[in-house]
């Protein structure tokens, strides 16, 4: 490959290459990027997501610093090319890479702005560097006016969750019980869900002691593979 195509120039013209019109229209309506709707003004090019992972693996030697540039784009695609490229660096970083990859991520979150950016980088980023480290950035996130820093926090938790380490994330599904948004009541029950699958005697604990309170959408996101009954008298309040 040219080394003028290892910078986000040479990203982008082969991005605008693959863009396809009629995706673009469709995707522009599936992550609701029309006024008022939680993807308000994003630009898509319309490129779907197994395209975009091969650019990722066809670009792998991408500087850093070109890669941020990209995570800085208006198009939702080339967002989501730079962080999948940030999670593949990631994964294959010395500690000091890792932690410089962890810093970036961080610093760019005004960038990493839907909910499919945010699940495909939060848990294989900043899940996995904070492992065994003070969690207390997750609870700043939580606690952040930004939707999307929000859904950072509790989906980076996943990462502890399939380690077997639900500390984490049971105390960031206790700030969010209250939220507004229903992207963070889905992404709440999500992880109590996964928790659920791996000790179901602990997501019940926390459920018992917060279900009655909790957002419909986020109670039925947790239980969702719970015998019949019991999903019925949860919904009812009869769980004591």
């Amino acid at each position: 490959m040219a080394a003028l195509t290892l910078t986000a120039s040479g990203v982008k013209k082969t991005f605008r290459a693959l863009g396809d019109p009629a995706i673009a229209a469709h995707s522009q309506v599936f992550f609701k990027t029309a006024r008022g709707e939680y993807g308000e003004g994003d630009k898509f090019l319309g490129i779907r997501v197994p395209v975009i992972r091969q650019q990722v693996k066809k670009f792998t030697d991408l500087a850093i610093g070109e890669t941020l540039k990209l995570l800085c784009s208006p198009f939702h695609e080339e967002r989501l090319f730079a962080l999948l490229m940030l999670v593949a660096r990631f994964s294959k970083a010395d500690e000091v890479g890792r932690e410089a990859i962890y810093r970036h991520y961080l610093e760019y979150t005004a960038f990493i702005n839907h909910w499919d950016l945010v699940d495909s980088s939060a848990s294989q980023i900043a899940g996995a560097w904070l492992q065994g480290r003070n969690k207390r950035v997750l609870r700043e996130l939580a606690r952040s006016d930004s939707l999307w820093e929000r859904r950072i926090a509790i989906i980076a938790t996943f990462h502890a969750i399939k380690l077997g380490d639900f500390g984490a994330a049971l105390e960031i599904s206790a700030i969010l019980q209250q939220d507004k948004e229903d992207l963070i009541h889905k992404a709440v029950g999500w992880m109590l869900r996964e928790i659920g699958n791996r000790d179901p005697a602990v997501e019940e604990r926390f459920l018992k002691q917060h279900y009655r309170e909790m957002p419909r959408t986020m109670l039925r996101y947790a239980i969702e593979k719970f015998p019949a009954e019991k999903r019925r008298a949860y919904l009812s309040g009869h769980i004591k």
